[in-house]
């Protein structure tokens, strides 16, 4: 057991250092074609930290555990919500723009309601449903271009602030980006199997082992760079690499997932975990609003409703629905 424990550890490191070598990579690459700062933050960065995610539910979908590939999407979801917008609002109060609202916050709640296709076909997501929500992200991609065009120097200055995202030679970016796809490709199937062992060894479901610890630890690269945007005064950084995550990870994980193979959804994440994550997602709008800024009362707001919903699905979630 403590072997496996270890591994997870190991993995989660990995997962961590891949997905800042590839956003450091993507970063670099981005700029040396020219794209706006606005685009590489709205995408390039949110995106990138999503791709241990990525990574790891499509590796849970092709090894047979819809519930991980599902639980880590959904689950991460309400922990960057929860956790990181929570703790950096704790370590200091983020300013958010109307901007940040209108740009992030509206169709994060949009996208969380997309899961919800699934009610129209006996809890399945289709692959016709997978197509939708990935012809939804090309569409939020342009979006965020042709925004970016038009403010071009809104966020000039702030991917400098985060970690190992910064100017460099082309080929250092492109070494950077294999660099770091290798190690989330190495990472993934230990994580996936490790997690997946101990809560067999736990007599936990795979389904609440996906929504807290594997969702934690994929969800790494989003805290540090949130709470390093926090800590140096980069609010449209920190609340916008939450935002654009949350956005990637229906769009892009779970359409993907989909269309590599349906994904079945347990009784307890229609009932319990979707809504969460859409009630987390709704809420963040007020919250953002009132005053202009997340304060840190607010942020222990919903750190405190993560840790509720951690304890319902840990204490409560196989009585209920199991």
């Amino acid at each position: 057991m403590l072997v496996t424990i270890g591994v997870l550890v190991l993995s989660l490191v990995l997962l961590t250092a891949g997905a800042e070598l590839l956003v450091r990579g993507a970063v670099g690459l981005a700029r040396a074609a020219g794209v706006s700062s606005l685009v590489i933050g709205l995408t390039v960065v949110a995106f990138g930290t999503s791709t241990p995610e990525l990574a790891t539910s499509l590796r849970a979908t092709l090894t047979g555990h819809p519930d991980v590939a599902v639980g880590n999407v959904i689950g991460s979801n309400i922990f960057n919500l929860g956790v990181i917008l929570g703790i950096a609002a704790m370590v200091c109060p983020i300013a958010v723009h109307r901007r940040a609202i209108v740009d992030g916050a509206l169709p994060m709640v949009v996208v969380a309601l997309l899961p919800l296709m699934a009610l129209a076909t006996g809890g399945v997501i289709t692959w016709w449903q997978g197509v939708v929500m990935l012809g939804l992200l090309v569409v939020y991609v342009l979006a965020a271009y042709w925004r970016g065009r038009l403010d071009p120097e809104r966020v000039e200055g702030e991917i400098d602030e985060i970690p190992l995202a910064k100017k460099g030679r082309v080929w250092v970016s492109v070494v950077l980006v294999i660099a770091g796809l290798g190690l989330l490709v190495a990472a993934t199937p230990l994580l996936v199997d490790s997690s997946v062992a101990i809560a067999r060894a736990l007599g936990v479901s795979e389904l609440a082992i996906a929504l807290t610890i594997v969702a934690g630890g994929t969800s790494a690269p989003e805290l540090v760079t949130s709470l390093i945007a926090a800590i140096r005064r980069h609010p449209d950084v920190a609340v916008g690499n939450v935002l654009g995550s949350n956005v990637f990870n229906i769009l892009a994980i779970l359409g993907a997932c989909a269309v590599t193979s349906p994904q079945a959804l347990q009784r307890q994440t229609i009932v319990m975990d979707i809504p969460v994550m859409i009630g987390l997602s709704v809420l963040c709008v007020p919250l953002m609003r009132s005053g202009g800024r997340l304060s840190r009362v607010e942020g222990v707001l919903l750190l405190a409703a993560w840790v509720v919903y951690a304890v319902v699905v840990y204490a409560f979630g196989a009585a209920w629905f199991g």
